[in-house]
């Protein structure tokens, strides 16, 4: 199996004094990670089994307890180590967390009566949390227990009138509570909440920023790489191209980039992957011509788990192949971000406790030898795409959306053929030139043309036509694990309808999906 190598440090990365965000099982986990990292302050998610000894030898500089759906006194709940608030952290509960820290540090919980789910009005005093900020403002609460009482030495510094103890705080021992959630945008002066936490009470520099990141990530990769070869499998989309760049930066020409064309892509794709690479940041770039070979295996088969099957076994192939024409190659650049980390980490704690075994770049196998290098599993999607535009990526790849590994093979419903494909690439096209042309692309998770292979009867020049449809799919979404479709404007979706079925010949109809997901999926296939 693969194995990851481990970037040395270099001198006082942020990452060696993280805010850590303690996950008590609650669905914002991840989301207050990411408002810590943009705030500029580097943080990590960790499990709340986590011992004092352990969150000291970690040496953070500060703590966030996030919330969850369970009472504190319900059996099994997620509970900490009571020595960690004895540590001298600045640590800040939110919600569960809140609630946990007041019944471990001798202050009271209940369950009154009067629960708050949705938006509530706060009423602030004097307090480091709320400094320089509204003393009425709107927050989002949910919760069915309350803090009744707070820990001793704790003074309440906000209410709602359903929680007469919205916050409290203890800056003794700096220590600070809020039942409410400032990591959500429902919370309109929350991220100033949180900065205010960063800045002011744990001092914590906002040094976590594009240029630093990469500079830090090149000092590691030479470190780790030395005079040795580097393979990057490149699939044109953000992750694997800054994760090529960031490599290529620290170690030029001894990284290779293997860019397999298989024939699924959409139009002047590859023609845009090999030109940046190749022609703009002369990155070695091995260009393999594919097409033919992947359609041929695709040949006659509709059912779309063979589509994927086929095309991961066929990329791992031509992969392969390539892999041994370069030679004896130790390392493999791949994308892996910090929430493939998370998610794919402790069961129990609901959080990453180690790396992941992957499923390496293109389902390499698991007896591959190469090490692999990882430059950017400490980063979210959105933090990636900033150091790729810090390094000069291109804004149309920066921003690209995200596509399939099969590619328009399960965007096409029914067998894929030549024919087929090059209808679709052209209807994905003139969707995706309208939708620009409408600016709306950053505003959308995805939008894409499908083709099912079904005809119709139309009308076109007085004649009757039996011709394709073609389906227009437009979804925003914040992560893609829940999504609604786009309300694009009805004069957009009638341009991009008159120009698919005016320009492409064999198609006589345009619709436009509704479904949202659940229960749908984004991609058709």
């Amino acid at each position: 199996m693969a194995k990851v190598v481990p970037l040395p440090a270099t001198e006082a990365p942020p990452e060696e004094r993280p805010v850590l965000v303690v996950d008590l099982g609650g669905q914002y986990s991840q989301l207050i990670a990411r408002r810590v990292r943009e705030a500029r302050v580097y943080s990590e998610l960790v499990g709340h089994r986590l011992t004092a000894v352990e969150i000291a030898a970690r040496r953070p500089s500060a703590l966030i307890l996030s919330g969850g759906p369970a009472s504190v006194y319900a059996e099994g709940a997620p509970e900490l180590d009571p020595e960690i608030f004895s540590l001298g952290i600045p640590t800040l509960g939110i919600c569960y967390g809140m609630q946990l820290m007041a019944r471990d540090l001798g202050g009271a919980v209940e369950r009154t009566g009067a629960s708050e789910y949705g938006k509530a009005e706060l009423e602030t005093g004097d307090s480091e949390l709320f400094h320089d900020l509204p003393p009425e403002q709107t927050v989002w609460m949910s919760h069915g227990d309350s803090v009744t009482a707070p820990p001793a030495g704790a003074r309440v510094t906000a209410s709602s009138p359903s929680t007469p103890i919205a916050a409290f705080e203890d800056r003794g021992r700096r220590l600070y509570g809020v039942q409410f959630h400032p990591e959500v945008v429902h919370t309109p002066y929350g991220q100033e909440i949180l900065k205010n936490f960063l800045y002011e009470v744990a001092a914590t520099p906002p040094t976590w920023t594009p240029a630093a990141v990469i500079e830090e990530q090149v000092g590691r990769i030479r470190a780790a790489v030395g005079s040795q070869r580097v393979l990057c499998a490149l699939s044109g989309g953000v992750d694997s191209a800054v994760a090529a760049l960031l490599v290529h930066k620290a170690v030029g020409e001894q990284l290779t980039c293997v860019f397999v064309d298989h024939g699924l892509l959409r139009e002047g794709e590859a023609e845009q992957v090999v030109e940046t690479f190749g022609g703009h940041f002369h990155v070695p770039l091995v260009h393999v011509q594919a097409q033919k070979r992947f359609l041929t295996r695709l040949a006659g088969i509709s059912d779309p788990e063979q589509k994927r099957k086929i095309v991961g076994e066929e990329f791992i192939r031509v992969f392969e192949e390539e892999a041994g024409k370069l030679g004896d190659v130790p390392f493999l650049v791949q994308g892996t971000l910090y929430s493939d980390v998370i998610e794919s980490g402790g069961a129990d704690d609901g959080v990453a406790a180690l790396i992941k075994s992957h499923h390496n770049v293109g389902g390499l196998p698991e007896d591959m030898r190469m090490e692999l290098v990882e430059p950017l599993r400490l980063l979210f999607k959105d933090e990636v795409r900033r150091v790729g535009a810090e390094l000069g990526l291109p804004e149309r790849m920066v921003w690209r959306q995200p596509f399939p590994g099969p590619g328009l093979a399960i965007r096409i419903i029914g067998d894929v053929t030549e024919e087929r494909l090059a209808i679709l690439r052209r209807a994905d096209a003139i969707l995706l030139e309208e939708i620009r042309r409408a600016d709306l692309y950053r505003e959308l998770w995805q939008s894409f043309a499908v083709l099912p292979a079904i005809r119709s009867v139309g009308v076109q020049g007085d004649e009757r036509t039996y011709a394709y449809p073609i389906v227009i799919r437009a979804v925003t979404s914040e992560d893609a694990m829940t999504a609604d479709w786009a309300r694009i404007p009805y004069d957009v979706l009638e341009t991009i309808s008159s120009r698919v079925i005016n320009e492409i010949p064999g198609v006589n109809r345009v619709v436009y999906d509704v479904s949202s997901k659940p229960p749908a999926t984004i991609e058709w296939e």
